[in-house]
């Protein structure tokens, strides 16, 4: 395998868009707050939205107001803590429209969730990193080729400072 030269890098200080067209996520260096942080990496060239979610055992249901999905069609998925349990799986799944507002994805792993805790819809989900509450600065080298992006890369922070990410 030979060295590749073509690496770039982008920067944001808040949530958006890194670079668009088909590119592969490399490596990354966060800075994070006092408080505790995510990054979310999308394969998209729009903004992921909203929703909530609830879980009980495998099945994850998700509310998001005409979310526009058919059944069998792929979404990727973000999720917020229930303060007293873990949060279902990030990921990519395939879901079961059960009304225009809501629809199920199957976990792989089980769990309880409150129905209403936050949620995050997006065309592809890539990548989640937490941060902790120390203002650390934190550097993630992806390994192999990369994270395949088709679409674009975006990032989606909380409670961060800054996100530089390398990419080619």
């Amino acid at each position: 395998m030979t060295m590749q030269y073509d690496v770039l890098s982008a920067h944001l200080n808040v949530s958006g868009q890194m670079v668009v067209g088909r590119n592969r996520l490399k490596g990354l260096i966060s800075m994070g707050t006092a408080t505790a942080g995510t990054i979310n990496f999308w394969d998209t060239t729009t903004a992921p939205v909203s929703a909530t979610y609830g879980r009980s055992g495998n099945t994850v249901t998700v509310t998001r107001v005409a979310h526009g999905l058919s059944t069998g069609e792929a979404v990727g998925l973000t999720f917020g803590l229930d303060v007293s349990t873990r949060a279902a799986t990030n990921g990519n799944y395939l879901v079961t429209v059960l009304t225009a507002d809501t629809y199920t994805v199957t976990d792989i792993n089980s769990g309880t969730v409150t129905a209403g805790t936050a949620a995050t819809q997006g065309t592809r989900w890539l990548s989640s990193y937490d941060t902790n509450t120390a203002s650390d600065v934190v550097t993630v080298l992806i390994p192999g080729e990369g994270i395949l992006a088709r679409n674009g890369i975006y990032a989606q922070l909380a409670n961060q400072t800054g996100l530089t990410i390398f990419y080619g």
